[in-house]
């Protein structure tokens, strides 16, 4: 029993001498961290901050805010509104609504349709592009919008327009599903020389950064497009960062005179 008690004196002497030898400063040079461990006597406040948020762009619930296109020699084109929603845009969850100003009594009801008549085959364009350049505050990461392709093999474009006015077309996807389908499509970053890309942001003026959505261009397939084609659009959203805009200083004066 005594030997018991020894032996448990001896370790329990021997850990608190390996805990104290840890504890103290080590000699020479500072101990530097192994490689890959950040340092915390070296990590800044400046981190970088993000504050996603998905918005709604717009809902096409407005008769006359959207227009449909085509060249005059390659075809007829019509565009309305109909009453209808996809379902799989019901089941998502709302977006903020802060920068849409729709009318609540009209959401969610209509969506935008556009009806071409091809003269005949050939490389065909239809443009659906809004009246006005429609602003998403913030810095955009990803737009995306509903539509029914009709299972034609078109590809339909998204058209930008970044902070210094350089216009820019995205490619969303293949047109050839059925039904309504959500299509995504990722905003590069700026280049690292920060005037080229898409640019969204000016780092001297804080309320002068975010993309414009012009509209959208169809690219129709030459051996489909010919005969009628019907496509229809609706709820456009986007993620953006919108941090910059929240904690913008309540007092700072603004440059738009």
């Amino acid at each position: 029993m005594k030997k018991s008690i020894i032996v448990l004196l001896s370790l329990a002497a021997f850990s608190v001498a390996l805990s104290a030898q840890a504890a103290a400063p080590a000699a020479g040079p500072a101990a530097t961290p192994d490689v890959g461990t950040p340092d915390a006597n070296k990590i800044g406040i400046e981190t970088a901050q993000q504050k996603l948020k998905e918005v709604s762009v717009d809902q096409f619930e407005e008769a006359g805010f959207w227009d449909a296109s085509i060249s005059s020699d390659e075809g007829v084109i019509v565009g309305r509104l109909f009453e209808g929603r996809p379902s799989g845009s019901a089941a998502e969850p709302p977006a903020d609504p802060r920068y849409v100003g729709q009318d609540p009594k009209v959401a969610f009801k209509y969506v935008y349709g556009v009806r071409t008549e091809f003269y005949g085959r050939g490389y065909n364009e239809v443009f659906v592009n809004a009246k006005r350049p429609i602003p998403i505050e913030g810095i955009t990461k990803t737009i995306s919008v509903w539509v029914v392709g009709r299972n034609y093999n078109h590809t339909l474009w998204i058209e930008l327009r970044d902070f210094f006015g350089n216009n820019f077309e995205l490619p969303m996807g293949k047109l050839n599903f059925q039904g309504w389908k959500k299509l995504t499509v990722a905003i590069p970053p700026q280049n690292p020389d920060g005037r080229t890309g898409i640019v969204q942001r000016n780092f001297h003026y804080t309320s002068h950064m975010g993309l414009k959505i012009l509209g959208f261009r169809i690219e129709c397939d030459p051996d489909e497009a010919y005969g009628t084609y019907y496509v229809y659009f609706d709820d456009l959203r986007a993620v953006t960062d919108l941090f910059a805009e929240d904690m913008r200083d309540p007092d700072d004066m603004a440059d738009n005179w």
